[in-house]
C-alpha cells in the first residue's frame, strides 16, 4: 500500500508538473497550435483519476470507465461513417452490446471467451442484422467498417481493463507503466515533428508524424522505459528495454493508422476541423500498445 501512494504521489507530481509546463510554453509561444497536447494532459488526468479508484478502493471501478471510454469511442466512429442507413443503425446497436459482453468476459476472467469473441463471434453474427434487414446496397461497407470500430475500439482498448484480471498483483500497475511509455512517446514525437521534424510519413493525413519524430520518441521511450521498469514491473533488464521499443513502435503505428481513419472517413467533412479533442485522438496509440504489450508480455511471463 505503500509504495502505491507512493506511486500515486510521483504521478501527481509529474503530471502537475507538465501541465504548469505546457501552460508557459502556451504563454510564450501563443502562435503555435498546442491543442493536441493539452487533449493528452486533460486525458492524463483522468487515466490517474480512475488508476486511483482502481488502486485504492475497487478495481471495478477501473472496468467500468474503460467500458465507458470503449463506448464513447465506438459512438464517435460510427459518428464519423458517412451516409448511415436505417439498416447500418440497426447494425451499430448490436455492435454497442457486444460491448457490456465483452467486459463481462474479463469479469469472470473467462480469457478463452474474451480473445475469440469480437474477432470471431461477433464476426460471424453482424453480417445477421443486415441481412434480416434486407439491406443489399453497401453491405460489405457497412459490416466491415463496423468490425474495424469494434476491433480498433472495443477489442483493443478493453485488454486495458484485462491486465489485473490476468495479474492481480501486477496488472494495475503493468497499465501505469504501459499508458506512461504510451503517452511520453506521443508527446515527444508531436514535439520534435513540430520543432524539427522534415520529413512527414502521411503529410495527407496527420502533419504531425514524422520520421524525425518517431526515431526520437522510440529512444526517448526506450530509456524512459529502462528508468521506470524496476519499479512498476517484475520484467528483467532485458524486457525493461525492449518494452519501451515495442511500445513506441506499436504506438506508432497505432496513432498512423487512426489518423489515415480519420481523414478517410471525414474528407471533405466538416467536422474534421473540430475532432481535435475526439476520444480517437486520445487513445489512438493505445489502440495498438494495449493489445500488444499484453500477448507478448502474456507469452514469456507466467504472472500473466
Amino acid at each position: 500500500m505503500v509504495t502505491t501512494l507512493w506511486t500515486l504521489i510521483t504521478i501527481f507530481l509529474g503530471v502537475s508538473f507538465v501541465t504548469i509546463m505546457f501552460s508557459v510554453v502556451k504563454r510564450k509561444e501563443p502562435t503555435k497550435d498546442f491543442s493536441t497536447v493539452f487533449v493528452r494532459v486533460k486525458t492524463w488526468w483522468g487515466m490517474f483519476a480512475v488508476f486511483c479508484l482502481a488502486t485504492l478502493f475497487n478495481p471495478v471501478v477501473s472496468l467500468l470507465s474503460l467500458m465507458v471510454l470503449c463506448f464513447f469511442g465506438l459512438k464517435e466512429y460510427f459518428s464519423m461513417m458517412k451516409k448511415t442507413r436505417k439498416a447500418d443503425r440497426r447494425l451499430f446497436l448490436w455492435a454497442y452490446l457486444a460491448i457490456p459482453l465483452q467486459f463481462y468476459w474479463i469479469f469472470i476472467g473467462w480469457y478463452g471467451m474474451f480473445i475469440v469473441f469480437i474477432p470471431v463471434y461477433v464476426f460471424l453474427f453482424l453480417p445477421l442484422p443486415r441481412l434480416i434487414g434486407k439491406g443489399t446496397s453497401g453491405f460489405l461497407r457497412s459490416v466491415s467498417s463496423t468490425q474495424w470500430g469494434l476491433m480498433l475500439m472495443v477489442f483493443g482498448l478493453s485488454h486495458l481493463a484485462y491486465y489485473q484480471i490476468a495479474s492481480p498483483e501486477y496488472g494495475a500497475n503493468l497499465v501505469l507503466f504501459l499508458v506512461i511509455l504510451t503517452q511520453v512517446n506521443d508527446i515527444v514525437h508531436y514535439f520534435l515533428s513540430m520543432y524539427g521534424g522534415k520529413r512527414k510519413v502521411i503529410p495527407s493525413a496527420n502533419s504531425s508524424i514524422t520520421w524525425e519524430g518517431f526515431i526520437g520518441a522510440t529512444f526517448v521511450t526506450t530509456v524512459v522505459s529502462y528508468l521506470i521498469y524496476p519499479y512498476l514491473t517484475p520484467l528483467d533488464l532485458t524486457f525493461g528495454i525492449l518494452s519501451g521499443v515495442l511500445i513506441s513502435f506499436s504506438g506508432f503505428f497505432g496513432s498512423l493508422t487512426i489518423s489515415v481513419l480519420r481523414r478517410d472517413l471525414l474528407i471533405g467533412n466538416k467536422k474534421f476541423d473540430l475532432l481535435k479533442e475526439s476520444y480517437l485522438m486520445r487513445v489512438d496509440s493505445l489502440t495498438y500498445t494495449a493489445p500488444v504489450f499484453f500477448h507478448v508480455i502474456r507469452y514469456y511471463f507466467d504472472f500473466m
